[in-house]
C-alpha cells in the first residue's frame, strides 16, 4: 500500500504548488497593486467623472470646516474653460492666489464643467466662477453640472447643509 503525503508549508515537493498557495499569491499581488499604484487603482475602480465629483464634494466639506475653524471666508474658484479647481482664503494677496492657482486640481481628461448656476443669477458656461464659503458656516447656494461623454452629475451646494448633494443626472 502506498503512503499518501500531505504538503506542509515551506517544504518543497515534486508536485508543485497547491491551488490554495497559488490563489493566495495572486490575491496578494493584486492587493499590493491596488494599494501601491494609485493610477491603476483609479483606473480600475473609478472613472474620471466619479473621482472629480468626489474631489468636489470633499473640497466643499473641507472648505466649510476650514472657514468655521479659522473664522475666515474661503473662495472655491472654478475655471470652466481650463477645468481647474482651487480654493483660497478671501483675504489672500494676489501673489498668494497666483501661487495657489499654479497648484490647482485639474479635472480628469474628458470631464468638463458644463455650467454653474447661482440662485438668483444667470447660468455661467465659460470663464471663472467663485463660490464663497462663509466663516459663519454657510455657502452661496450654487448648482454645478459635471459631464463626461453621456454621463452627467449635478452637485448642489446648499447654504445651510454641511454636505454637498449629488445626483447622477442633469437637474
Amino acid at each position: 500500500m502506498a503512503k499518501t503525503v500531505t504538503s506542509r508549508i515551506g517544504i518543497l515537493n515534486k508536485r508543485g504548488f497547491t491551488l490554495i498557495e497559488l490563489t493566495v499569491v495572486v490575491f496578494l499581488i493584486g492587493l499590493m497593486l491596488l494599494i501601491a499604484v494609485p493610477k491603476v487603482r483609479d483606473t480600475l475602480l473609478n472613472d474620471g467623472l466619479t473621482s472629480a465629483v468626489n474631489h468636489m464634494v470633499n473640497t466643499g466639506g473641507e472648505l466649510r470646516s476650514d472657514a468655521i475653524r479659522n473664522q475666515v471666508d474661503y473662495i472655491l474658484r472654478l475655471n470652466l474653460d481650463d477645468g481647474l479647481v482651487y480654493a483660497y482664503p478671501a483675504d489672500a494677496t494676489p501673489e498668494a492666489i497666483e501661487d495657489i492657482r499654479k497648484l490647482a486640481y485639474r479635472l480628469p481628461q474628458g470631464v468638463r464643467m458644463e455650467d454653474i448656476y447661482r440662485f438668483g443669477g444667470e447660468k455661467t458656461t465659460e470663464g471663472e466662477f467663485g463660490i464663497t464659503f462663509f466663516k459663519k458656516g454657510y455657502v452661496q447656494p450654487t448648482v454645478l453640472h459635471l459631464a463626461q461623454k453621456d454621463s452627467h452629475f449635478t452637485l448642489i451646494f446648499e447654504p445651510f447643509l454641511s454636505r454637498v448633494r449629488t445626483y447622477d443626472d442633469y437637474r
